[in-house]
């Protein structure tokens, strides 16, 4: 049996012993998937800015409500020749829009429909998120396989060192034999101190994604499951399902109510006014004493109408129109260019698992191909039909092919989850993770109708 057989057969043996004394201590990539879920500051940072954004809605619905106000003032006066005057009075205001040219309305819809495409926008960051863990998980995987394969590469080579000195010391072989072995050699000691540094890139990019440091991760596979049938379907569930396109439509629909709402500008407006005062006044005059023509306590209420009619705002107000109607164009446009992209990138998702799947099966046919010509290179240089140089050129396209499948077997993988990402469907719920779903309608319904109060829902 071969060197590099052998290497195979105690990798497998030993892989299997640990799968079944330790099955536990695994993790899977829907484990690292779902610690990303719930611990991804990034991700965390975005559902932080759905509740800003859920506050806009309270903010806009205070037009409909009243604004009451306290004034109040105390005075002392003092001099040589008028005496002394105590003056102070305290009132309060109460003021009710009736109407402001639908402004308050088409508000309230501007803002709901931000909070609509704010959801949408935090599917999306879950599913780059969800994404990027997976990614980085089959990263880990791949550059700890392509280090053992370099591994095995120096053990190999380093045998060959020895072989090929034992051969020049019996004349059996040459000093360039012994030469070209420690050349290989001392290239993989290279490529091995690159293929670790590699890992430990790989391990704190799992580290960013998933919050978590990579102990001893099992294999993964495609989610074939979630596939569609084909490209055509990818792309039309990707149209109408994927939340980044649903997000742009939800900010067209903001920006209308927006236009109305800075139409309404033009119209008139009515407001209602409402309020109580008390003042009073208290004279000391030098030689006289109180009791000054004025002094007392007045009291007073008033309520009344204003309306306002708008005639010309120095072109302030046609301006602002004129610019929300370009931003509800750009914010059109927007939704052309998210279906853009996400067709683009179903369609590059797709190609690269159709080829990676068509590469992992040609890679491994030449991974068999190249072990088996590398065994009978061997037996011929131990015959002395081959030199240590083909030995070593057949070894190298071995480790070529291991670890080029190493890669496309990772392609694979990876390719089906971004299929799933361009489609709009990795989510939780599709992938059967075991997380708490986080739910942003809690903290909108919890803030929507506030009246008063300053502490956020979580007692902030």
């Amino acid at each position: 049996m071969s060197v590099v057989r052998k290497g195979l057969f105690a990798a497998v043996a030993l892989s299997g012993v640990l799968s079944f004394v330790v099955p536990s201590l695994a993790e899977t990539i829907h484990g690292a998937m779902a610690k990303a879920y719930q611990n991804n500051s990034s991700l965390n940072s975005a559902r932080a800015g759905v509740r800003v954004t859920d506050e806009g809605v309270a903010i806009a619905k205070s037009g409909w409500r009243p604004v009451i106000g306290a004034t109040g003032s105390l005075t002392y006066t003092s001099s040589n020749n008028s005496g002394e005057v105590r003056a102070g009075s305290f009132g309060v205001q109460i003021q009710q829009s009736l109407f402001d040219g639908f402004q308050t309305q088409n508000n309230v819809r501007a803002a709901e429909s931000r909070v609509r495409a704010s959801n949408e926008s935090l599917r999306n960051s879950e599913q780059d998120i969800l994404f990027n863990a997976a990614a980085a998980y089959l990263d880990v995987l791949r550059d700890r396989q392509i280090a053992v394969f370099r591994e095995r590469n120096l053990d190999f080579l380093s045998e060959q060192v020895r072989a090929a000195s034992s051969r020049f010391e019996v004349g059996e072989g040459t000093r360039t034999d012994v030469a070209q072995a420690q050349a290989q050699q001392a290239a993989a000691v290279a490529q091995l101190s690159a293929a670790r540094a590699q890992v430990q890139v790989s391990e704190a990019a799992y580290l960013n994604f998933v919050g978590d440091r990579p102990g001893r991760l099992e294999g993964a596979r495609p989610i074939s499951k979630l596939l569609p049938n084909g490209i055509e379907t990818a792309i039309g569930a990707g149209l109408n399902e994927h939340p980044a396109i649903r997000a742009t439509l939800h900010l067209v629909d903001a920006a209308s109510f927006v236009v109305k709402a800075t139409e309404g500008s033009l119209l008139p407006q009515v407001n209602a006014q409402a309020g109580v005062s008390s003042s009073f006044r208290d004279t000391n005059l030098p030689g006289v004493g109180g009791g000054a023509v004025g002094d007392g306590t007045t009291n007073s209420a008033s309520i009344g109408l204003n309306l306002t009619i708008p005639i010309y705002q120095g072109g302030r107000v046609s301006a602002q129109v004129r610019q929300s109607k370009e931003s509800l164009g750009q914010a059109r446009i927007e939704v052309d260019v998210a279906r853009d992209s996400v067709r683009r990138a179903v369609t590059a998702a797709w190609t690269q698992y159709v080829a990676a799947r068509e590469v992992v099966a040609a890679n491994r046919e030449l991974v068999s191909a190249a072990q088996l010509a590398l065994s009978g290179v061997i037996e011929e240089r131990d015959v002395g039909q081959r030199t240590t140089l083909n030995v070593l050129e057949a070894q190298a396209d071995v480790i070529t092919a291991q670890i080029n499948l190493a890669s496309a077997e990772r392609d694979v993988v990876a390719a089906s989850y971004a299929i799933v990402s361009a489609m709009g469907r990795l989510s939780p719920d599709r992938l059967g993770l075991a997380v708490e779903n986080y739910n942003p309608r809690e903290h909108y319904d919890a803030v929507k109708d506030k009246w008063i109060g300053t502490r956020t829902p979580d007692g902030r």
